[in-house]
C-alpha cells in the first residue's frame, strides 16, 4: 500500500497551516518575475522551527534508512511545498488577491428588482453566470498585460513573452508548457518533444482534426468499458433493465480517454460541453441513454457548430429525461427544460428573459420526450399550441404537427443569439484563460461565434491567436480530477493487465476527491473556478492520489517505477532534484523549496548520488514535488 499523507498523526501533531508563497527568482528558459522577496539573512515564512535532538543521520553515506527522520522531515517539506498549494490551492485568477490588486468592473456587481413575471433573472438578483457566485468580487482582468490577436499562434506566444505579466506566477512561460497545460490535461515528455517537433501553430492544426489522429492506447483501454460506446438498442440487449453498468462504463471511460488519448483537445472541448449541457452520470432514467448522449451529442459535435450541439441535445432522450420533460405536455407543462436552455445552455442569466420568457420556452418544448425503449419521440398530441414570443423570437404556433420544427427554429434563435455568443465565448475564457476573463477577449470570441454562425473552432483559432491567452501563464488552477489525470499522464501510467479492474479502483479515488467524472448533480456542471474547489480535505486526498501513482497503488496497469523517472546519471543530491522536478513539472525547484526536500531526505546539496531509487527513499520524494504548486496549477 503507498504512505498516505499524515494517516495516524495525532491531533496535535497536524501540519500547520502556512502563509504566503515560497518563490524567488527563476532562471530556465523564460524568466519568471519576483513574486516575494525578504531579507538578505532573513529566515523564510515557512523555515520549520528546529525541534530537540540530535543531528539526523547521515543515510546517503551509510545506506541506511532513517524512517522516523523521513517521516519528521516529510511534513517540513509539505509545509514548503505543499503549504505554498494549499496556499495557492485557490489560485486561478485569485492570484491578483496575492500577487496585484485587480479593479472590480461594474459588471461584478448585481442589481435587484420586484415583482411580476416581466423581471428578469438579473434584474432580480441572481449572479451572471454559474461561476460568478465564486469570483464575485475580483472583477474582470481586462489587463493580463498583453492583448489583442496575432496571425497565428506563435506569433501571438512570441508576443506575449515579451510582455510583462501583470500578475507574475511561479510556472515557467516556456509557450510549449502553456499550451500544454491548457489544451491537454496536463504535459507529457513526449507532447512536449511532439509540440516542439512540429511546432505549436501544427500542432494545434493538427488537434482542430481529431479524426485524423490515431489513438491506439485509448482504443485498447476502452475495451475496458465495452457498454460505454454502445447504442441505446445494444445497451439494451446487453445489461438488465434499470442497470447502471453502462452509465458507470462512461464515467470510467472518460477517464481512460483523458489520461490516454492522443486527442487530448478534443478531449478537453468534450469535457467543456458536458458541463455546459450537463447530463449527470449516472441519474436515475439514464441506464440505457446517456453513453449514446456523450456519442451522438457532445463528442459528434464538440468541434462542430454549438447549434447544431444544441439541436441534437433537445432531440436526445437523455437530457429529456434528465430535465422532466418527459413529464411536459400541454395540460400539464414543466419548465424545468425550457428555464435551463435559457439560463445554462443559451443567453444566460444575462440574457434579458423574464419569468414569461421561461413559460413560452417551456410551451415550446411540449411533446419532445422519450420512449419506454430509450428513443427520442415527438408526441403532438402533447404540443401547446399559440402564439409564443421568447426574447426576439415569435411564432404563431398554430398546429401541433409543427411543434417540432418551429421548437428548432427556436432552438437555432437561442444558439446564434448575441448573448449566447457572449456566454459561451465568456466559459470558453474561463477554461483556457483565466477565471475572470478580459472583456476584451470575451467580445472578440463573441463575435468571431456570430459570423462562423456558432462554429467553434474558428473561436478556438481566435482564442490560440490571442496575446490574453499566452500571457495568462499559471493563472488556472487545475481542479482536483484534472490534478488526477496530470498526475497518470506526467508519471506515465498506461494500461496493463487488468485495466477493468484498474478502473474501477481509478474512479472509486475521484469520489474522494470529490470531482467523479459527469458526477456533477446539478444542471449546470462543475464550477471552472479554482475558489469553487478550496478544500484542505481535497487537497489532502490530491496529495495522497500523487502517493499512489508514484508508489504503484493502481494494480492491473502498467505503473513506472519511480527510479525509472531520472534516466540520466546525477551526480550530486542537488543536481539530481533538479533533474527529477524537470522530469514531473517541467523546471526546477525554486532554492528554499529544494532546500526543504535535501532537508527531508537530511542530506546535503553536494552529496553524492549513487542510486537513483535514493537507498529506495525516492518513491517518498517524488510525491512532494507533485504536491508542489508547479503541478497545481494550469
Amino acid at each position: 500500500m503507498p504512505e498516505r499523507l499524515f494517516p495516524d498523526d495525532e491531533p496535535g501533531d497536524a501540519p500547520k497551516k502556512v502563509k504566503g508563497a515560497f518563490f524567488s527568482d527563476f532562471t530556465g528558459e523564460f524568466p519568471v518575475p519576483r513574486i516575494l522577496q525578504r531579507r538578505p539573512g532573513e529566515p523564510a515564512a515557512d523555515a520549520p522551527k528546529k525541534r530537540a535532538g540530535g543531528p539526523a543521520p547521515a543515510w546517503m553515506r551509510t545506506g541506511r534508512p532513517a524512517l522516523h527522520e523521513l517521516t519528521r522531515n516529510r511534513r517540513q517539506a509539505l509545509m514548503a511545498l505543499g503549504g505554498g498549494a494549499v496556499a495557492l490551492g485557490a489560485l486561478g485568477t485569485g492570484a491578483a488577491a496575492v500577487f496585484g490588486p485587480p479593479s472590480a468592473g461594474p459588471d461584478d456587481f448585481v442589481k435587484t428588482g420586484s415583482g411580476g413575471g416581466n423581471v428578469s433573472p438579473r434584474d432580480a438578483g441572481s449572479f451572471s453566470n454559474r461561476d460568478a457566485s465564486y469570483t464575485s468580487g475580483q472583477g474582470d482582468l481586462n489587463d493580463l498585460g498583453a492583448a489583442g490577436t496575432a496571425d497565428t499562434p506563435s506569433a501571438a506566444a512570441v508576443a506575449a513573452m515579451r510582455a510583462t505579466p501583470r500578475f507574475p506566477t511561479p510556472l515557467n512561460r516556456d509557450p510549449v508548457l502553456h499550451l500544454l497545460r491548457r489544451a491537454t490535461f496536463g504535459p507529457t515528455p513526449a507532447d512536449v518533444a511532439l509540440v516542439k517537433q512540429l511546432g505549436i501553430d501544427a500542432w494545434i492544426d493538427q488537434q482542430l482534426e481529431p479524426d485524423k489522429i490515431a489513438d491506439p492506447v485509448a482504443d485498447a483501454a476502452l475495451q475496458a468499458v465495452p457498454t460505454a460506446t454502445m447504442t441505446t438498442a445494444e445497451i439494451r440487449t446487453t445489461v438488465k433493465d434499470g442497470d447502471n453498468k453502462a452509465q458507470m462504463d462512461l464515467t470510467k471511460a472518460v477517464i481512460a480517454r483523458q489520461m490516454w488519448s492522443s486527442r487530448q483537445l478534443l478531449e478537453v472541448m468534450v469535457d467543456f460541453w458536458n458541463n455546459h449541457l450537463n447530463v449527470t452520470s449516472p441519474f436515475d432514467g439514464g441506464w440505457d441513454v446517456r453513453g449514446p448522449y456523450d456519442t451522438g451529442v457532445i463528442r459528434k459535435h464538440a468541434l462542430g457548430k454549438f447549434s447544431d450541439m444544441l439541436i441534437a441535445s433537445a432531440r436526445d432522450p437523455a437530457m429529456m429525461r434528465y430535465l422532466d420533460n418527459t413529464s411536459s405536455d400541454r395540460r400539464n407543462v414543466n419548465e424545468n427544460y425550457g428555464r435551463e436552455l435559457l439560463e445554462l445552455h443559451t443567453v444566460g442569466i444575462d440574457g434579458g428573459y423574464n419569468e414569461k420568457d421561461v413559460r413560452n420556452s417551456a410551451y415550446l418544448m411540449t411533446g419532445r420526450t422519450a420512449t419506454r425503449d430509450g428513443l427520442f419521440k415527438y408526441e403532438q398530441n402533447k404540443h401547446w399550441t399559440g402564439a409564443v414570443k421568447v426574447l426576439g423570437f415569435q411564432h404563431a404556433n398554430k398546429s401541433a404537427k409543427d411543434g417540432l420544427a418551429v421548437g428548432d427554429a427556436y432552438l437555432l434563435y437561442l444558439a446564434t443569439h448575441p448573448s449566447t455568443a457572449r456566454y459561451v465565448a465568456r466559459k470558453l475564457c474561463v477554461r483556457f484563460v483565466c477565471d475572470t476573463p478580459p472583456q476584451g477577449l470575451v467580445d472578440r470570441l463573441a463575435k468571431t461565434y456570430q459570423e462562423s454562425g456558432s462554429a467553434i473552432v474558428p473561436v478556438l483559432k481566435v482564442l490560440f491567436r490571442s496575446l490574453e491567452f499566452w500571457i495568462a501563464t499559471g493563472l488556472k488552477t487545475r481542479r482536483p480530477l484534472e490534478n488526477f489525470i496530470a498526475t497518470g499522464r506526467v508519471v506515465g501510467t498506461t494500461p496493463g493487465a487488468d485495466t477493468a479492474k484498474a478502473l474501477d479502483d481509478l474512479y472509486n479515488f475521484t469520489n474522494k476527491l470529490g470531482q467523479p467524472p459527469l458526477g456533477w448533480g446539478p444542471p449546470d456542471g462543475y464550477p471552472d473556478v479554482a475558489t469553487a474547489w478550496s478544500s484542505a480535505a481535497g487537497m489532502l486526498e490530491t496529495w495522497n492520489a500523487h502517493r499512489a501513482f508514484l508508489q504503484q497503488q493502481w494494480k492491473g496497469l502498467n505503473n513506472p517505477k519511480a527510479d525509472s523517472l531520472v534516466s540520466q546519471p546525477a551526480a550530486t543530491l542537488g543536481t539530481y532534484l533538479d533533474v527529477l522536478a524537470n522530469r514531473l513539472v517541467f523546471q526546477p525547484m525554486q532554492p528554499a523549496e529544494k532546500d526543504a526536500l535535501i532537508k527531508f531526505l537530511a542530506s546535503k546539496a553536494d552529496t553524492r548520488i549513487t542510486d537513483n531509487n535514493l537507498g529506495g527513499k525516492l518513491p517518498l520524494l517524488a510525491p512532494l514535488i507533485l504536491d508542489s504548486v508547479y503541478h497545481a496549477l494550469r
